[in-house]
């Protein structure tokens, strides 16, 4: 007898609908084809475990599956369940009217529980698109997928449960999740809050403004000048996540099985990866690619602790992602394509000893060690970073001080005003929402500036020897500090403030 159940295949961060076509016919013997990887062979041991631990068994006969498309790898044991149900649907243990109705996802363990798999978001999706009215998955993840509407999500803890689903024995409850009520209510107060901080005024107005902008910026300072700190505390000024922010983050997170019990993520991701990273884990790839740090970040928080400690290639992939926004993987047979349009916050010490130009440190560095530190951070990579601030050590007089500075929650509602303006501003512009994200044209039409404004900025550009890119980024960051302040123009004080944002384009520290 043959028997199609239907399971799905994750490739980047989309999923593609798998055939399974089960035949049970005379002879002895099981065969696996349509291009599946060593954990996807090897489903046949899990299988005839969790069938006789259940009291079902692999019948005697001829075996053969084949999953189509069958020019489409498929990987992982995520086709346990969906072979095994097909196996006992076409050798009639189980009742099979309906089973085209079904998407089925699942790994398998011997005594037939099951566990979670990857990119239950994106399959969920898929199996809605190409109407099936249900999806069973491990109940672990059932919430997440119970984020799509117009499908009956069914989580099983184990195979026993599917089967009497089948016959009717015991109906598997739906997942309901309402996902507009659940992502409101919750819509975060932060963890990390910029009160905590002492001290540090002018600091906390930079990040203000690449908040407001989505502005990547580096901090750079001796240790225990706060840098890690504030970095930590960026994301709880950033706006809250819309809607459509959530699921695409969500999806990209699914995808590598780092959203189980959670279904929506509802925070900024904030991303910290260590400086002896690879090329492959921050950029995304691997044989079958999946996605790395930066596409974790989307939509969220990259923080690159000690830059300079980096290995200078990790940095320079970084190059393409940040100015286009995604990061495109390509193979010989097929390409995928992760977002990842997140904010850069760098941090490093501004020489190897960290005390760069202090008169009361006992450790100095001489200016080759200076030179061969800074040389790891390219000038292509720099001129990407929209500021450059200087973040210098907290006095004691300000970190003995009771009185608590202002709170995250109050300089969010001055970003998200700020942000409003620029949505506004881009409304008819695709894929772009804040001044960040502004291309030559648009910082021509939006960042006119008046006689005053201009002849300050060409002294500027003159006398720091700027290059066009920092010129753009300098327009963009007084654009987002004119909207800050409600403005419409922008005046020669807002182009004043953006270039002291370029602090290591100043004479003495890459000349």
């Amino acid at each position: 007898m043959l028997v199609k159940v239907f399971g799905s295949a994750v490739f980047g961060i989309d999923a593609t609908t798998i055939t399974v076509e089960v035949n049970i016919d005379k002879g002895i013997g099981y065969h696996l084809v349509g291009l599946p990887d060593k954990a996807v062979s090897e489903s046949s041991y899990r299988i005839s475990a969790a069938l006789n631990n259940n009291n079902y068994k692999l019948p005697g006969k001829k075996i053969i599956i084949n999953m189509a498309p069958a020019d489409i790898r498929k990987e992982g044991a995520a086709y346990d369940l969906t072979l095994a149900i097909g196996i006992l649907a076409a050798s009639n243990q189980i009742n099979s009217d309906k089973i085209n109705e079904y998407l089925i996802m699942g790994e398998l363990s011997l005594d037939g529980s099951l566990q979670p798999i990857k990119g239950a978001l994106p399959i969920a999706i898929k199996a809605r698109e190409e109407g099936f009215k249900y999806l069973i998955l491990p109940k672990e993840n059932a919430k997440e997928a119970a984020i799509v509407d117009n499908l009956e999500v069914l989580g099983a803890e184990n195979i026993l449960e599917v089967i009497n689903h089948f016959d009717n024995h015991l109906k598997i409850a739906p997942t309901i999740v309402d996902t507009r009520a659940e992502f409101y209510k919750n819509i975060d107060f932060p963890e990390f809050d910029f009160s905590d901080v002492k001290g540090q005024e002018s600091i906390k107005r930079c990040m203000e403004i690449a908040a407001a902008g989505g502005h990547n910026i580096i901090l750079i300072g001796p240790p225990g000048s706060g840098k890690t700190m504030l970095a930590k505390r960026l994301p709880s000024i950033l706006p809250p996540m819309t809607l459509h922010e959530a699921l695409e983050t969500t999806k990209i997170h699914s995808v590598v099985g780092k959203t189980k019990n959670e279904g929506l993520l509802y925070a900024r991701p904030f991303r910290s990866p260590h400086h002896t990273i690879s090329n492959v884990a921050l950029v995304g790839g691997g044989q079958y690619p999946r996605p790395g740090e930066i596409s974790l970040s989307h939509n969220g928080v990259l923080f690159l602790d000690e830059l300079p400690e980096f290995k200078r290639e990790v940095l320079e992939v970084m190059r393409q992602p940040l100015e286009d926004r995604d990061v495109t993987i390509s193979r010989a047979k097929f390409t995928v394509t992760y977002p990842a349009s997140f904010m850069l916050v760098a941090s490093m010490n501004p020489s190897p000893s960290g005390f760069f130009n202090d008169p009361n440190s006992p450790m100095t560095s001489s200016p080759q060690e200076m030179q061969r530190y800074l040389s790891k951070i390219s000038g292509p990579l720099l001129d990407r970073i929209d500021i450059h601030i200087e973040v210098t050590p907290v006095p004691f007089e300000k970190l003995s001080e009771e009185r608590k500075g202002e709170s995250s929650v109050e300089i969010r509602k001055r970003v998200t005003a700020s942000r409003e303006i620029q949505s506004e501003r881009f409304k008819d512009f695709e894929n772009v929402h804040y001044n960040a994200q502004m291309s030559v044209k648009q910082i021509r039409e939006f960042c006119k500036l008046s006689p005053e404004s201009l002849s300050l900025l060409k002294t500027a550009m003159e006398k720091l020897n700027l290059s066009a890119r920092a010129y753009d980024r300098i327009l963009k960051v007084s654009r987002t500090i004119a909207d800050l302040a409600n403005e419409n123009d922008i005046s020669p004080d807002h182009i004043a403030e953006a270039i002291q944002y370029r602090s290591l384009d100043r004479e003495g520290w890459l000349g």
